[in-house]
């Protein structure tokens, strides 16, 4: 686990997928940006949708920007977020994925708080 207050100590991959994650998030002004790495090592953002007739996490966006590349397997994922917590719906998306993928929890500055494993 990082020191606290930022990434010191993360593996480089995963530094790397909180970085865009805050970043994707910064970039649109939303409540959560996430990011993940596929198998190939290709990463993918997403921030929260949230619109009248569409809602999606930002996990669930970086989701479905691996797929819609062709991405058939997740290496980690990563989110950004307030709440401190990721939902199970966004965790079922990367398992689809990723069953072993970490996904790593940071608050708004990207400090680590969590590393959660969607496996079961």
């Amino acid at each position: 686990m990082p020191e606290t207050g930022g990434l010191t100590g993360l593996d480089p991959e995963h530094a790397k997928i909180v970085t865009l994650a805050r970043s994707a998030r910064a970039r649109t002004g939303a409540a959560e940006g996430a990011a993940v790495r596929d198998t190939d090592g290709r990463t993918y953002t997403g921030a929260t949708v949230a619109l009248p007739s569409l809602a999606l996490t930002a996990l669930q966006v970086a989701v479905a920007a691996a797929v819609g590349s062709g991405a058939s397997g997740l290496e980690a994922a990563a989110v950004v977020s307030g709440s401190g917590a990721v939902d199970a719906t966004s965790l079922a998306a990367v398992r689809d994925l990723g069953p072993t993928a970490p996904v790593l929890l940071a608050d708004l500055h990207g400090t680590l708080s969590d590393v959660l494993q969607v496996g079961g």
